[in-house]
C-alpha cells in the first residue's frame, strides 16, 4: 500500500489484528521497513503494526522536493493506515523522527520505543579514536572514492555487528537482508533538502508519552553517551541496555530486545 506525502508515495505494510493498541515502525539509514520482520512476527497476534519506507528506501518513491519533512511523511502514513494514536517503534534515524513527531503532534503517540536513537540537536561527542573512529574513517574513504560496495560492508560491520566486534559477527539472512536494503538506500536519488526542525535535545523534557530507550553494548560509543543522556532526561523514560548486540538488534532477532519491545507495547494496551 502506498500514501501520498507531497511528492512521495510512501509504500506501507499493515499486518496484525486491531485488538490491541497500534503499532507504527520507523526504520534506520542503513535498512528498509523489511527491517522490522521479528517484530511485526511478534507483535501481530495482538497488535495492529504499520511499517513504511522513507524517502531514499525500500519501495517509495518520489520525485526531488526541497522541503518535505520526514514528520510529515510519518502522519500521512498514520492517515493513510487508519492509525490514531499508536505506540511508536523506531531506530537510529527513525527514532529522531519519531521524537520529532512525537513533539509536534503529542496527540498522534501513545509511546515511544527508541532503539540506538539519533537526536535532533543532541551534543555527541567528537570521537578522534577508538573503533568508530576508525571504521568511521574507512567508511568515509571508500565514500569518497565511490567504491559503494564497500561502503556496504562496512556498514554492515559498524551498524549490524558493531563497531568493536568482528566483522561477521551477525551472518545468515540477517547479513544478506542488511546489505540488500543498504545497498538499494546507498544508491537512491537524492529525495531533496529537508525542511528545517527545530532541535529537540533542549525539548527532550516535553515528551509526556511512556518511553522505552534501548542501547546494544556493541553500538557506536557516540550512540550509547547520548542515548543515555537522553533516557535520563525524558520523563519517566525506561533505560535497557542489551547485550552482545550493536545498533539493529530487531534485525538479527534478538530475544531480549523483541521481548521488551512486546512487554511494553502490551502494557500500554
Amino acid at each position: 500500500m502506498f500514501a501520498t506525502s507531497g511528492r512521495a508515495q510512501l509504500a506501507y505494510d499493515c499486518t496484525g489484528v486491531e485488538d490491541g493498541p497500534d503499532v507504527l515502525l520507523i526504520h534506520a539509514g542503513v535498512n528498509d521497513r523489511r527491517s522490522w520482520r521479528h517484530v511485526v512476527e511478534r507483535l501481530g497476534a495482538r497488535h495492529r503494526c504499520v511499517a513504511f519506507d522513507m524517502r531514499g528506501y525500500g519501495e517509495t518513491t518520489y520525485e526531488r522536493e526541497d522541503g518535505w519533512s520526514p514528520v510529515a511523511d510519518a502522519l500521512a502514513v498514520l492517515d493513510a493506515a487508519g492509525l490514531e494514536r499508536p505506540v511508536v517503534v523506531a531506530c537510529s534515524m527513525g527514532g529522531q523522527a519519531a521524537i520529532d513527531l512525537t513533539l509536534a503532534h503529542p496527540d498522534r503517540v501513545a509511546g515511544l520505543v527508541l532503539i540506538g536513537t539519533a537526536v535532533r540537536g543532541a551534543p555527541y561527542p567528537d570521537l578522534t579514536e577508538g573503533p568508530t573512529a576508525e571504521l568511521d574513517a574507512r567508511i568515509e574513504a571508500a565514500d569518497a572514492a565511490g567504491d559503494l560496495d564497500e561502503v556496504g560492508r562496512l556498514d554492515a560491520w559498524m551498524w549490524l555487528d558493531g563497531p568493536g566486534a568482528e566483522e561477521g559477527r551477525v551472518g545468515g539472512p540477517a547479513r544478506e537482508l542488511f546489505l540488500d536494503m543498504n545497498a538499494s538506500a546507498l544508491r537512491a536519488e537524492d529525495p531533496g533538502e529537508k525542511a528545517e526542525i527545530p532541535s529537540a535535545w533542549p525539548r527532550l523534557q516535553a515528551i509526556a508519552v511512556p518511553t522505552l530507550v534501548m542501547i546494544g553494548r556493541l553500538d557506536a560509543e557516540e550512540i550509547v553517551v547520548v542515548d543515555e543522556l537522553a533516557a535520563g532526561i525524558i520523563p519517566g523514560a525506561r533505560l535497557r541496555f542489551l547485550d552482545g548486540v550493536a545498533h539493529v538488534p530487531h534485525l538479527e532477532g534478538d530475544p531480549a530486545t523483541l521481548d521488551e519491545i512486546a512487554a511494553f507495547v502490551d502494557a500500554i494496551g
